[in-house]
Parts: structure tokens; C-alpha cells; sequence
């Protein structure tokens, strides 16, 4: 079964497995060295849920959050990367710098980020928006 999925097909996949009473989990970043925090923030994010859905930002928007010669490694292999693990469940490239539209498109249960990020969590079909 494939794991990386256009952001349209994977609205249909998700609302089944919520229907299911699943809870659905999503994270999301550039991902573009993977390294032992990245692995461990996923594992993470995996056990809050019964599913993990990744967002991998695409090639043009780590551009514009990161500057020039960013990404290292393009979208599609950084999606196969991440794809590879096995705690991952599904994996969806995204075109905005922002991940809200995503949210809003997908409805996971929860938004799982890393602490160093602003907190903004979509829970049951709503932004919740915390600094920690």
C-alpha cells in the first residue's frame, strides 16, 4: 500500500478512518536532513494517535522560509524518506509556507510540532492557538 498521497486523495482516506473512531495525528515540516530529533518528534507524534499523517513542505516554500540553496534534498525524496519509517502512515507534500490551509483540507484530531514552534492546534475542526 503507498504511502505518499496527493493532499485531495488523502481527505477521503482520513474521513474513513475517523469514521472508524480512528484518531488521526499530523505533523509536518521540511524535513530536510532527517536527523534523530526529527525521528524522535514523529515516533512522538505517532503514539498520541492511532494514525500519523506528515506534511512534508514543498521545494518553492522551504525557498521562501529558508532561503536560497534550500532545500538540500527535493520534495519527492524527502517525502520517501519520511514514508520509509514505519510509525509513519501516510505522507502529503504541501504547496503553502503555512500549514493551516492542510489542516483545515485533511481535519486530522490533533497537530502534533515541535516545541520550538507556536503552538497552533487543530482539534476536532477548530484552530486553538497556544504559546508554550
Amino acid at each position: 500500500m503507498p504511502k505518499i498521497y496527493a493532499r485531495n486523495a488523502l481527505v477521503k482516506i482520513i474521513a474513513g478512518l475517523r469514521k472508524k473512531g480512528e484518531k488521526i495525528v499530523f505533523a509536518n515540516g521540511c524535513f530536510d536532513l532527517v536527523h534523530v530529533g526529527h525521528v524522535r518528534f514523529l515516533r512522538g507524534a505517532r503514539k498520541k494517535g492511532d494514525r500519523l499523517v506528515v506534511g512534508i513542505i514543498s521545494d518553492s516554500s522551504v525557498r521562501e522560509l529558508k532561503g536560497p540553496g534550500r532545500p538540500l534534498v527535493n520534495e519527492k525524496k524527502r517525502a520517501a524518506v519520511v514514508a520509509a519509517f514505519e510509525f509513519v502512515d501516510f505522507v502529503v507534500i504541501f504547496s503553502e509556507p503555512d500549514v493551516r490551509k492542510t489542516l483545515e483540507i485533511l481535519r486530522p484530531t490533533h497537530h502534533a510540532r515541535a516545541l520550538t514552534i507556536p503552538l497552533i492546534l487543530f482539534l476536532n475542526g477548530s484552530f486553538q492557538k497556544n504559546w508554550v
